[in-house]
């Protein structure tokens, strides 16, 4: 990979994670009766995922819902270190289009991965088995809007090549 290249692709690997950091953390909030909120910011990372490629989509992933977590609740931090990449790895940036096949079932695999982790993670934190239930459907909800977002903005950028148009 040439110099201007990584360049390119690392520019554009900040400017998703800066976008995914205020879309998590300030847009679009959805309050949920377990507490917390529902977020879209995982609809940019499977955008980001769609287009970059692999460690720079895991990069952005991590740095921005990250910062967005160390800013509004700092204990979810390193869970979201760790799982949001590993969601980012479940797409590919190779194909022509946003939309394929891979990145479809890319979005229902995220949406199981992400929910089952975090509450996995709620669990080790509160001690308990019980925390398990309210934060999976929390966060299965959040998988959702951002899968609707995902679907909704996807075409839309396929119509404009803009897979073409970055690369």
């Amino acid at each position: 990979m040439s110099r201007k290249s990584h360049l390119h692709w690392l520019t554009t690997a900040a400017l998703f994670a800066a976008a995914i950091a205020v879309m998590t953390a300030y847009m679009f909030h959805i309050p949920i009766p377990t507490g917390g909120y529902i977020h879209l910011g995982d609809a940019l990372i499977y955008l980001a995922a769609c287009l970059l490629p692999a460690p720079y989509a895991a990069a952005a992933a991590a740095a921005g819902a990250g910062l967005a977590d160390l800013l509004t609740a700092p204990m979810w931090v390193l869970p979201t270190l760790i799982i949001k990449p590993l969601v980012a790895l479940f797409f590919t940036s190779r194909q022509a289009r946003i939309l394929c096949r891979r990145n479809c079932a890319a979005v229902a695999l995220a949406g199981l991965l992400s929910p089952t982790a975090y509450a996995l993670a709620g669990c080790a934190m509160a001690g308990t088995m019980a925390a398990f239930l309210p934060q999976f459907l929390g966060t299965l909800a959040q998988g959702a809007g951002s899968a609707a977002l995902f679907f909704t903005i996807a075409p839309a950028l396929d119509g404009v090549n803009l897979k073409e148009r970055l690369a």
